[in-house]
């Protein structure tokens, strides 16, 4: 292991070993701290995070730009504080942490035992959503973890995921889509993260009026299996509870291939994503390059 990679594994151990332990409002200011002093170095991250809120808000001055920059990286170290505490919260502070809108949608796919796919773009905090999930609705479900560096690393968000009720799955190797087609055949449930590809072969869609790439696996595991696909976007407010939203299902096309009908569902994903995205845009935390238009190196900041 490089000192870089032993590094971040022990960095992270830290958080979850110290800040587990801080009364939560000590916790929230630690965040801001470290969220603000971030921000000012303007690094590449917060620099590309706010390229991406261009994109997002075309008509932002570059003063309205940088409010929303520090804005999302308070709201990503919140994300970071509340996901360091999550595993010392008690059932109860996890089921009054989330407030939702259409849950209808979810409980009555599951109640009719098709399955269901949730589809989540990085908003706000998908981890808290999960384990409200798990408590409040009793409902365990199956995700997909992206392989870290260190090996360490990924061994400890999949331990930390899986005691939040989760089953944590690689996503290389191949063989997680099969597992999670067995997971919806079964009437399971299966929450995926997917406004970012990480295969480089995912499906183009049009995302705030430029192409991107985004995971073709939800649209996918939804005509292979009959299951339910939702997408579902999330935000923050002034108060303790993080709010969100289950959006109608996006439903199969009645005719094409099957990968006309993916790039049918993918893009209506798409769309969901960029009405919560549009309305939260402080809760999106992409600092990574996303459009295609960014993925050519000679193009766009860092």
């Amino acid at each position: 292991m490089s000192v870089a990679d032993r590094f971040a594994d022990a960095l992270y151990g830290l958080g979850w070993s110290t800040v587990k332990k801080l009364p939560e409002p000590v916790a929230a200011r630690l965040g801001r701290t470290i969220a603000d002093a971030a921000w000012k170095r303007r690094g590449k991250g917060v620099r590309r995070l706010e390229a991406n809120y261009a994109r997002v808000v075309p008509d932002a001055s570059p003063e309205r730009l940088a409010e929303l920059s520090r804005a999302g990286m308070r709201s990503y170290l919140r994300y970071w504080m509340e996901s360091f505490r999550l595993p010392a919260w008690s059932a109860e502070r996890v089921k009054s942490g989330f407030a939702g809108q259409d849950l209808h949608h979810l409980t009555e796919g599951l109640a009719a035992g098709r399955g269901v796919v949730l589809a989540l773009p990085h908003l706000a905090n998908w981890d808290l959503a999960g384990a409200w999930v798990t408590t409040k609705l009793e409902t365990p479900f199956t995700t997909v973890a992206e392989r870290l560096k260190p090996e360490s690393l990924y061994d400890r968000f999949v331990a930390y995921r899986e005691g939040l009720g989760m089953e944590v799955l690689p996503h290389s190797g191949g063989a997680a889509f099969g597992t999670l087609a067995r997971r919806l055949r079964d009437g399971g449930l299966v929450c995926l993260v997917a406004d970012r590809d990480l295969s480089a072969s995912g499906v183009e869609v049009d995302f705030f009026g430029e192409r991107a790439r985004m995971p073709a696996g939800p649209a996918l595991l939804a005509q292979h299996t009959g299951a339910l696909l939702l997408p579902v976007t999330l935000w923050y407010d002034d108060s303790p509870v993080m709010k969100g939203r289950v959006h109608p299902p996006v439903e199969v096309p009645g005719s094409g291939t099957r990968a006309e009908k993916t790039s049918v569902m993918t893009q209506a994903l798409a769309d969901a994503f960029a009405t919560g995205i549009a309305e939260h845009p402080e809760d999106w935390h992409m600092l990574q390059r996303l459009w295609l238009a960014d993925l050519d190196p000679s193009k766009g900041p860092s």
